[in-house]
């Protein structure tokens, strides 16, 4: 059984009381006996009709789907359906959820399916099977992306929308849902067939490939200018992708002023010594609090130095940034801290 969607509008009852995380799994114990006998009986609008309605007292823009499970009879997938906005929530979701058993198991973003080339849907009045999917490759030298040509002979029958959404749902099943928002980049659903296209199968290949690249951390250095023109210096981590960080929604941004510069108002000399010292000592409060924080970037500009941690904010991170920089000497410095599950200031740098 396949089963996926979203609350409409109108649905109504069956909802679980309020709207945290905990209700549904609350929601979820009491309701069980029922949900397994729909199942078991092969009910599936009994079962979106309450599936529906619980993810959406969540939030109405989850998408939730039943499908075959890895190791339990069915896995129950709420995802964000790739909106950053809403990926911790997805993921919060899933780390409250109860101990999978046989029959059920969760996950906050859809697995990749070993049986996926034999699955084989209706879209549309037409019968789209993975085992047709031919896929166009690129994968830009020394970038950490492969960009997706997808075709499928019943593409050419369906509106635009309908082809993305459907080379969409077949990749996820192909790679796994974070794995596409990794290493897929640009994503086309296009009526002619690439000339150079390549059967669906081989996709999980060429982005392990691609992915063995950087299996070490890295980062990178980029200059350029601010928006008044002012030049600026920025160092990265690459790639960067809040996918890797699903719970890591607060964002901490510290901001120390140096006394030292160039002309172009950028750190030399004694200020540059103590802005390295300090981001030692940074990442090594980071590196015991590595599953709870982690440094993404910090750029240099006109006497300002500002430094972006990404960090669940259950944790100690924005503690830790507050008590290093009451020793910094060269100017006032300030720790800002708030939501950011889209990571839009550093959105510069996302890979």
């Amino acid at each position: 059984m396949r089963l996926f969607g979203r609350k409409d509008a109108d649905d109504e009852d069956d909802e679980p009381r309020g709207d945290g995380i905990a209700e549904f799994w609350t929601w979820w114990q009491e309701t069980r006996p029922r949900l397994d006998s729909l199942v078991a009986a092969g009910d599936t609008g009994g079962l979106e009709d309450l599936l529906a309605s619980a993810v959406a007292a969540l939030h109405p823009d989850l998408v939730w789907e039943v499908a075959p499970g890895r190791n339990a009879m069915h896995t129950l997938v709420v995802t964000s359906a790739g909106d950053a906005e809403l990926r911790p929530l997805a993921h919060r979701w899933a780390k409250g959820a109860p101990e999978a058993d046989l029959l059920w198991e969760f996950h906050p973003s859809r697995q990749a399916n070993p049986q996926a080339l034999e699955l084989t849907l209706d879209v549309g009045g037409f019968e789209f099977a993975l085992d047709k999917l031919m896929l166009g490759l690129r994968a830009p030298r020394d970038t950490p992306r492969v960009d997706v040509a997808a075709y499928h002979p019943i593409f050419g029958e369906l509106d635009e929308d309908t082809r993305m959404e459907t080379a969409l749902l077949a990749l996820d099943w192909l790679l796994g849902e974070d794995d596409v928002a990794r290493w897929v980049g640009e994503i086309t659903a296009v009526t002619f067939e690439p000339i150079d296209a390549v059967p669906a199968v081989h996709l999980p290949a060429v982005v392990a490939d691609v992915a063995s690249g950087f299996d070490e951390e890295q980062w990178v250095l980029l200059e350029g200018q601010t928006a008044g023109g002012a030049p600026l210096v920025a160092t990265a981590r690459y790639p960067l992708r809040p996918v890797d960080y699903p719970l890591f929604d607060q964002h901490i941004a510290i901001t120390l002023p140096y006394a030292h510069r160039d002309e172009a108002g950028l750190p030399i000399g004694a200020s540059l010594t103590a802005l390295r010292d300090f981001e030692e000592r940074l990442a090594a409060r980071m590196l015991k609090l590595r599953d709870d924080a982690v440094l993404a970037a910090h750029l240099s500009t006109e006497g300002l130095r500002t430094i972006h941690v990404y960090a669940d904010p259950t944790g100690e991170a924005a503690i830790h940034a507050k008590e290093l920089i009451v020793g910094w000497e060269e100017g006032e410095p300030r720790v800002d801290v708030g939501t950011d599950a889209g990571w839009t200031a550093v959105a510069p740098f996302l890979s």
